[in-house]
């Protein structure tokens, strides 16, 4: 990855997104946002497109918008966007199933659709997708997000054996609890120091875009040390 290149990433607003953001700029990176809320941030290389990733018009609208604001010097996707539901699944409203499978798995095929093109005539470059722990193992009454996270894994792997030829890598990122708001509507847990911070996450995701060009990682399983603190 050159820092004449760019890099776009989804769901920017907060959290695992913007620490990315800010992290690549910090090091001289362009940076293309997408998403439904602009966040609280601006620097010279980060250019922030509203897209619902979940509408592929609005995704299409977005990566034309990009490519006329940055040109084709696409090398990295991270397919970041996602939130979460919970509940029993007899209690599970039907429309909050539909929206997570709506933006984490749809949304992710949408934006990985309409760039890869571009990577395949550059012969380069790096899709991440951000799963989690719930991608690998279920959760009690998580039925629906994790399906969705899953999901992420099954089209990750999938890319990964697709793409490779094509010199276009393909990892995908399992984080455990992560302080952010993710959890601002999960009842029973509150965010707490001991769990991962976003800054860390990011500096991961970006060791990952910097790793050199025959190097793959295509699975890291990330976590907390000591999610409940010392003993």
């Amino acid at each position: 990855m050159q820092t004449s290149d760019y890099i776009i990433i989804t769901g920017v607003s907060k959290g695992i997104g913007l620490a990315t953001v800010q992290l690549l700029n910090q090091q001289g990176y362009r940076v293309a946002g997408w998403g439904r809320t602009a966040p609280a941030y601006t620097h010279p290389d980060f250019h922030f497109f509203s897209c619902d990733v979940s509408d592929f018009a609005q995704v299409e609208a977005a990566w034309q918008q990009t490519q006329a604001k940055m040109g084709t010097q696409l090398y990295g996707l991270l397919n970041n966007a996602g939130f979460g539901h919970f509940g029993k699944v007899e209690e599970l409203p039907l429309e909050k199933w539909h929206a997570m499978f709506n933006t984490n798995v749809n949304g992710l095929m949408y934006c990985t659709r309409v760039v890869v093109p571009t990577l395949k005539a550059r012969q380069a470059g790096h899709i991440i997708n951000i799963s989690s722990i719930a991608g690998l193992n279920g959760i009690v009454q998580g039925s629906g997000y994790s399906a969705t996270k899953f999901a992420v894994r099954g089209i990750s792997h999938s890319l990964y054996a697709e793409l490779r030829e094509d010199g276009i890598k393909v990892s995908c990122v399992y984080p455990g609890s992560v302080a952010t708001n993710f959890f601002d509507e999960v009842e029973g847990v509150t965010i707490n120091p001991n769990m991962l911070q976003p800054q860390d996450v990011a500096t991961l995701l970006v060791q990952l875009l910097q790793s050199s060009p025959n190097f793959l990682t295509v699975d890291v399983e990330i976590r907390p040390l000591q999610p409940k603190g010392k003993k």
